[in-house]
């Protein structure tokens, strides 16, 4: 057992991460790759999965995804994304890609659902039950960690597309081709960048920060009042702004406008960075390691 190795994959709007470790947890192999087409990452995966640990059985493999995608493992289209705003990707399925490559068993989840997890378990959302992870980079997602779990419906939340209320004056046309007010339309990467223009920082210019973190409050009090978790964090390449979590924190409070919601929200750690360097690979790593443990069907 102790020379089984485990794979995860965590794939992303602009990259496509992956990490080979061993039973205790060494990482052994890592890769990155642009995020082309699906037909591009299986080959890519398979070469890398393959030729990382020569020799060593492969136990697992799990898969932190954009979505949207069927995370029911019951259903015969389990791992298939969704209509995705990410071109190319709409209908495939990379977790039947590998699962017909390789003889193990595939586990995938959302990104934000597999970040969530890993930061519950291991990182900045330790010691609470209900935890809550959303990413702002080039999209925006969300998970929610219940007493350990991921939480799935009929799909699962995808809190990057809540309608927002635009302020007044902005004009700007959303980058999400479904939704004219949605939060990643309006406060994602992209949107932030088309935004700011050419050369310019989120963090030099002072009147777009507020505002983009007015809607991050807005999103939060969102969350806040649907979901009451004890704490949310905060991942993605935005949320690395200077002064961006603070101002959010801010207007999350100015969004509550002192509604009754118990004292978590209140709390200086309420929102919160990640502790985890890679929040979503991590939490890949963990579902392909917890298949290993589950007893034969």
């Amino acid at each position: 057992m102790n020379d089984l190795v485990f794979a995860g994959v965590e794939t992303g709007g602009s990259k496509i991460v992956a990490r080979i470790v061993d039973a205790r947890g060494q990482a052994l192999a890592d890769g990155r790759w642009p995020t082309t087409t699906p037909e591009a990452a299986l080959e890519a995966l398979t070469t890398f999965i393959t030729s990382a640990a020569p020799g060593r059985p492969l136990a697992g493999i799990g898969i932190a995804a954009f979505g949207p995608l069927v995370c029911d493992e019951l259903s015969q289209d389990y791992g298939r994304v969704l209509n995705t705003p990410k071109a190319n990707w709409s209908g495939s399925n990379l977790r039947a890609g590998l699962a017909s490559r390789f003889a193990v068993p595939v586990a995938i989840d959302t990104d934000v659902n597999a970040a969530a997890h890993a930061e519950w378990q291991r990182g900045a959302g330790q010691g609470v039950r209900y935890l809550a992870y959303v990413t702002v980079g080039t999209g925006i997602g969300g998970g929610l960690i219940v007493d350990g779990r991921p939480l799935h419906g009929a799909l699962h939340p995808e809190i990057g597309h809540m309608p927002l209320t635009r302020r007044d004056g902005d004009n700007l046309h959303s980058v999400c081709p479904f939704h004219r007010n949605c939060a990643e339309g309006l406060t994602a990467g992209p949107a932030i960048v088309r935004r700011l223009g050419i050369n310019r920082a989120l963090s030099s210019e002072p009147m777009i920060l507020d505002l983009v973190a007015g809607y991050l409050g807005e999103l939060a009090a969102s969350l806040v009042l649907c979901w009451s978790p004890e704490r949310i964090v905060w991942g993605g390449g935005v949320m690395a702004t200077p002064g961006l979590l603070e101002r959010l924190r801010g207007c999350l409070d100015q969004s509550l406008a002192g509604y009754g919601v118990g004292a978590a929200a209140l709390a200086a750690d309420f929102c919160a960075l990640p502790a985890l360097a890679d929040s979503g690979l991590e939490g890949a790593l963990l579902m392909a390691r917890a298949l290993s443990q589950q007893p034969p069907a």
